[in-house]
């Protein structure tokens, strides 16, 4: 039965699903997912998708991971010091509390809206 789903997912010339699909874990060398080729210091770069992996799933849709070609990839843009600076400035933004307005040392949970001290101000009484 199993293999039998992988056949449904097999398609390398693209005739069925219009682009090359592969069954989960069986792309052929030369293709990466976005995350792959992150952890390589690089990224797609504008190409077009090349191929797809599909993973079935039980009575739902299958899981799909797109490809892109890795000699086609470009490298990561580096981080510039202005950057780095909005990125500061947005985590800061995270973290400060707006009802005591001081830096929490954690990111505020959007649950809340707020520090943990000022949305259960009795139970850090207590304590």
């Amino acid at each position: 039965m199993a293999s039998l789903r992988f056949a449904k997912c097999f398609d390398p010339e693209g005739a069925r699903f219009g682009i090359p699909t592969y069954p989960w874990r069986l792309a052929p060398e030369g293709l990466a997912t976005r995350r792959q080729l992150r952890a390589e210091g690089l990224r797609p770069g504008g190409q077009p998708i090349a191929a797809q992996l599909l993973r079935p799933r039980f009575r739902r849709e299958p899981l799909v991971a797109y490809l892109y070609r890795v000699d086609l990839a470009k490298p990561v843009r580096p981080m510039t010091s202005r950057k780095w600076g909005a990125l500061a400035l947005a985590m800061l933004a995270r973290r400060t509390c707006p009802q005591c307005t001081t830096d929490a040392g954690y990111v505020i949970p959007a649950s809340l809206g707020m520090c943990v001290p000022c949305a259960y101000p009795e139970e850090q009484r207590a304590a």
